[in-house]
């Protein structure tokens, strides 16, 4: 007999079939295994890996992290081991694990995200990809593809010319109207969105009058940014039929609460992981335990339900 008391939590996310809508945001949670001893990896609906790139990347020179009154800057500037190491040394320890891996791709040009997209498609094990088109083109003159409803569509438009696998697209909030990008990206295939990445800010060291960051600029994140996240995720639920995925400063239960019930089908958590590596778990329970205290008994009952008149 079906216990009615354990409440329905999967979720499709853009053809992914997800245990649950708890994913991990990209950059927070390294390759997954540095989490694993906290972290019962089996439990989260998805673990998406840091940003990964055709070959390893440095990043920028420290310092690269401040944290801020809600939150923090980082200007990490992408570090990671490229795909070729991460298919070797990094995936066969998550193949262990009943989870869908996503990984998370970047690149400086179109033909770089693409082959990218090629090359990890045919890999087994991983199951989708979200691709960060917060990135400078460099044949743009540094403009990001994220910036450019039509650059952000040719990005889109040619990953999924090479690729069977779900694309999920990372939109960046430093723009006039995300409605437009997001519009878009659907047009040329995405599956799904997930938004929002950081936005751009500063800090300031008032006793030697320099940056606190060696990049000058970095992204912001965490609990301060949530009020823009929630705003760009109604907006966009409302104006696209794929799939929207929630991020920025989901630091517990309730907060990401407020993104299914603005339309979000499933949420990221990013900055939490720093201040707690169990923050994952904890809001999957705090969840159940909303669902259990309010009567709804499928996760999908609660998603854009907002009422706004």
């Amino acid at each position: 007999m079906e216990n009615i008391n354990i409440p329905i939590m999967e979720v499709n996310v853009g053809g992914l079939e997800l245990k649950n809508p708890i994913m991990t945001a990209s950059g927070t949670f390294g390759y997954g295994e540095e989490y694993s001893p906290y972290v019962d990896l089996n439990r989260l609906g998805a673990l998406i890996v840091k940003g990964l790139s055709l070959e390893p990347k440095e990043g920028n020179p420290p310092p690269r992290i401040i944290e801020t009154t809600a939150g923090m800057l980082n200007a990490v500037g992408l570090e990671n081991v490229g795909i070729r190491a991460f298919i070797e040394e990094k995936l066969p320890f998550l193949k262990q694990f009943d989870v869908p891996v996503i990984v998370n791709v970047f690149g400086e040009t179109i033909e770089e995200y693409t082959k990218v997209a090629d090359i990890l498609s045919n890999v087994e094990g991983i199951a989708g990809l979200e691709i960060n088109i917060s990135c400078p083109n460099v044949k743009a003159g540094g403009l990001e593809f994220g910036a450019d409803p039509n650059l952000a569509y040719e990005v889109i438009h040619n990953v999924k010319s090479v690729t069977h696998i779900p694309v999920i697209v990372k939109l960046t909030p430093n723009v006039t109207d995300i409605t437009s990008i997001a519009k878009r990206v659907q047009e040329a295939g995405a599956d799904a969105i997930s938004l929002i990445n950081t936005l751009k800010g500063m800090s300031v060291d008032i006793e030697k009058r320099v940056p606190h960051l060696e990049n000058i600029t970095g992204g912001l994140s965490g609990p301060g940014i949530k009020p823009v996240a929630l705003r760009m995720v109604w907006e966009v639920t409302r104006e696209v039929s794929i799939p929207v995925i929630g991020v920025g400063g989901i630091m517990n239960a309730r907060d990401a609460l407020e993104f299914f019930i603005v339309g979000a089908k499933a949420v990221q958590i990013g900055t939490a992981n720093f201040v707690n590596p169990r923050a994952t778990i904890e809001i999957l329970e705090g969840i159940e335990q909303y669902m259990g205290e309010n009567g709804i008994s499928d996760i999908n009952d609660l998603i854009g339900t907002i009422i706004t008149e």
